[in-house]
């Protein structure tokens, strides 16, 4: 019977790995965290900010954010302007939907500073007719009645 060298070696490898092979220890695999926040290390946290900082590539503006200086005045009257549309829109609103009941809304001719409103009432509905005096931009809504 041959026997070649070849079969006698891998006989011996596999002999001497299954010997070896008792002897293996482990351990368990234990995880910790690294972010102090999720309760790792509380001296990992300048770690992780400095390299976030590092990462960031956004850059803050050298000068802090400075509000725009605004008039009183000026704030004042274009809160009274808007007041006075948001009135007017109510009114022309409810007088459409008839809530007013016999009286209606009237017709009528307001100026403010930079717009005139004309405001027509008839059998069909309400005319709401907003001009820009600066601009001469018109612009006109009708409103049925419901």
């Amino acid at each position: 019977m041959k026997v070649s060298v070849r079969s006698v070696v891998c006989s011996i490898a596999c002999i001497l790995f299954l010997i070896s092979s008792g002897t293996v220890l482990a351990s368990q695999l234990i995880w910790t965290p690294i972010n102090p926040a999720f309760g790792g290390s509380p001296f990992n946290g300048a770690w992780l900010l400095s390299s976030a900082q590092i990462q960031n590539k956004l850059t803050m503006p050298r000068e802090p954010y400075e509000r725009p200086e605004t008039d009183p005045i000026e704030d004042f009257k274009e809160g009274l302007n808007r007041q006075i549309f948001y009135q007017l829109s109510r009114r022309i609103i409810e007088g459409a939907f008839g809530e007013f009941g016999e009286e209606g809304i009237e017709s009528g001719h307001y100026e403010l500073e930079e717009y005139t409103i004309d405001i027509v009432v008839d059998i069909g509905g309400i005319k709401v007719v907003l001009v820009d005096v600066e601009t001469g931009n018109e612009t006109i809504i009708e409103i049925p009645y419901y």
